[in-house]
This record gives C-alpha cells, structure tokens and sequence, in this order.
C-alpha cells in the first residue's frame, strides 16, 4: 500500500516561498488551501484545486483533514513562518508527523531587518486574538520589542494603549504586507509613540519599539528588596528593602497572572513585581489619595494600573488574583483576599502587630518575624554601630 502524502504547510512572502522542498510541495498538491490574498499570489502555472481557507483555524484544520481523507495532496499556504506565531502549532498538535512544514523568513525577522537592528534580544508578542492589555506589561518592559498586530487591534490601538499605560518614549517602526509588491504592497512608516497612536495603519502590520538611546544592562540585573530611597514615600511609610526581599521571596512569583498589592502605600512591593515579572498584571490598590499619587510616580513606565479606593470594596471589579500582598487592612480584607484567590494562589500578609500577624497566621498558615538591625556610624566617619528597624511580622499561604 502507497505511503499516504503529507500534508504540507507552505509559508509564503509576497507570493514567494522558499526553497526547492516547498516548491516541490506545492506542484505535487492538488488542493492547495490557504487565504484568498495567498492563493491569489500562486502563479496560475500550478494547477491544483484551490480552497478558501475559514477564518476559525479549528474549521480551517477540519476542512484539511477532510481534503486529506478523501485522498487529496493538500497543501496550506500561510504567511512567514507558520511555527512563529502561525498555524503551525495546531496544525502539528492534530496532525503530528504527517504535516512537513516549509517555512519562509518571519515577518518579525524581516520587519526587524526593514528596522536595521538585531533581534535576538527582543521581546515578541502577538495580538491575534488576546486582549492588549493582557501582554502590554511586557512590551513596556522591555527595551525591545516587536508585536504582531491585527485587524481587531491594529498599531494605532497600540499605541494609545502603550501611552494610556505610561509606557516610556519608544522609537517606532511599523512594516505592513511585508513583501507585497505593487501599489498596495509593503509600507514602512518610523516614528514615535504619538505618532503611532494618532497614525492609521493596516492591521496586519508588525510594529518594531526600542528605546532611544545606549543600552543599560545593568537595568536587567536580578535584584530585589531594592533601596526605600528608590521611591517616593510618606514620612518613612514604605516596605523595608529586607522585608520586601522577604515578602517577594515567599509570594513565589509567576510569569503571567494577576497581582495585587493591597495597602500599596507608596507602590515598592508592585513596582518589584513589575520588575522581577513583567509578564504579571498589577493592581496597586491604596485609599488615601495622596500616597495614591506618588504611586503613579513610582509605577510610571511599568504598565502597573492604580486603583484609588478603601478595600475590600475597591476590590470587587478586579479580575481575580494569583499573587496578593496585603500591606494594610483588617481581618474583612485578609478574608476577601482569599475568597478571591485563584486556585493555586499565595498571599503573603505583612504586620506590624503581633495580634494581627497571629490571626492571619491563623488563616495563612506560616508567619516569621523578620528583625533587621542596620549598620549606622557611631560618629560622623566613625565606627559603625547596628540600629534596629521596628520588626515585622510575615505571613505567607496557602501552603
């Protein structure tokens, strides 16, 4: 019995494909299955049936399996790179060994390459088919990023959403129908945040960020518990560089998911969850309108959203937290913390009193005292002497 064809998937730039294997692919098809633009561009010599590809890639994989059933050479056009952001990935999860892939250049490679920079060091996001706000942490980030955009959010949404978020001046490059030629063919435009936000581009575009001026690796050291001197704060009211270096050990951060820090005060422990997981969603919530302020101050640049408001009222219209750490409030808000709580979670609790670290405790179910005595000098230039900060008490949990 003859070994079954397989399916082949095809990338394809301005029409072209690349490489002996995908031309080989394609004139041994005889149903080649793809976007109407990308069925348009095959050249009329190949002679294949040619199908309509549905918007669903669920209905797109059904309609190639059924094509492939009744004994057809089925070959899938797409754009670039179909294992970067493509179908690729669901179309190997249901078809295993039997779909070869033939890739053509990324789009992102070669928007970068319009850009005239390396892009081993970037950040790449898509916007197919999530929200924005979900993954801007990351673009804000990083000093280098390209995001794929859609129809649905195409670069000008981008860039309002970056601006709305406090997204530092980024220089911008955005390349639309990468590799179409023609009057309607490939559109490069530079410029900055503001103008891309006010601009009017095609949704499939690739937008290129990259912050002006040298790079500064040192940004990208792995520290925490960072000097209180770093932010703004009232009359000492801040998280202590040695408790917060506790606090974000114990909350075991995750790549992506939502944080609260509810109590924020001056916003450290949600400006080092910005730092440390840029992938994170954050919420700093804070009461008084004042402290309120200078954490916006503090979180500028991060992406981080401010809520003004007493908990736990101001936290019901957030979306429900995988990490919370809870600087201020009674007993009512340790408990809607954990009501809230995603399965998973972990909330760490810090006090100032033993009574209230002891009843969270309780419910958390791990508590240490962290006591730090700070090295001052005995005399000006003199020898040092340790002056003790106030302890504070830890809580940590679910176990």
């Amino acid at each position: 019995m003859a070994e079954r064809e397989p399916i082949s998937m095809v990338g394809l730039i301005g029409g072209q494909w690349f490489g002996t294997a995908a031309g080989d692919a394609l004139e041994r098809a005889t149903a080649i299955v793809g976007d109407r633009r990308h069925l348009d561009s095959i050249p009329a010599v190949l002679d294949a049936k040619r199908v309509a590809m549905p918007s669903s890639p669920a209905e797109a994989l059904d309609l190639v399996a059924k094509l492939a059933g009744d004994g057809a050479s089925v070959c899938i056009v797409v754009s670039g790179d179909p294992g970067f952001f493509g179908l690729g990935r669901l179309a190997g999860a249901r078809f295993g060994s039997a779909v070869a892939f033939h890739p053509a250049p990324s789009s992102v490679s070669l928007a970068f390459a319009r850009a005239g920079t390396n892009w081993d060091d970037a950040v790449v996001i898509s916007a197919h088919g999530r929200p924005l706000d979900e993954t801007i942490a990351n673009v804000v980030a990083a000093r280098k990023a390209a995001v794929l955009t859609s129809p649905e959010q195409p670069p000008q949404m981008l860039g309002r959403t970056l601006i709305d978020s406090g997204c530092p001046e980024r220089d911008v490059l955005v390349v639309s129908r990468i590799g179409e030629t023609g009057e309607t063919g490939e559109a490069v435009f530079r410029g900055n945040l503001a103008t891309l936000a006010a601009g009017a581009f095609d949704g499939l575009s690739v937008v290129v960020l990259t912050a002006p001026g040298p790079r500064d690796d040192a940004v990208r050291a792995l520290s925490w518990g960072l000097p209180e001197d770093l932010f703004e704060h009232r009359d000492g009211m801040i998280t202590k560089a040695e408790v917060r270096a506790v606090a974000l050990g114990k909350l075991a951060l995750t790549p992506t998911g939502v944080f609260w820090d509810v109590g924020a005060g001056s916003g450290s422990v949600a400006a080092e969850c910005c730092r440390l997981a840029p992938g994170l969603r954050v919420f700093a919530v804070e009461r008084r309108p004042d402290d309120a302020e200078r954490i916006r101050r503090n979180l500028a640049g991060t992406g981080a959203s401010i809520v003004e408001g007493e908990a736990p009222a101001a936290l019901a219209e957030l979306p429900d937290p995988d990490r919370v750490f809870v600087g201020g409030g009674g007993a009512e808000v340790l408990e809607e913390v954990l009501r809230r709580l995603r399965p998973g979670g972990r909330v760490v609790a810090a006090y100032a009193a033993v009574e209230r670290a002891a009843a969270a405790a309780q419910r958390l179910g791990n508590l240490v005292q962290v006591s730090v005595s700070r090295g001052v000098p005995a005399t000006p230039g003199g020898p040092l002497r340790l002056q003790a900060e106030n302890p504070v008490f830890v809580c940590w949990g679910p176990s």
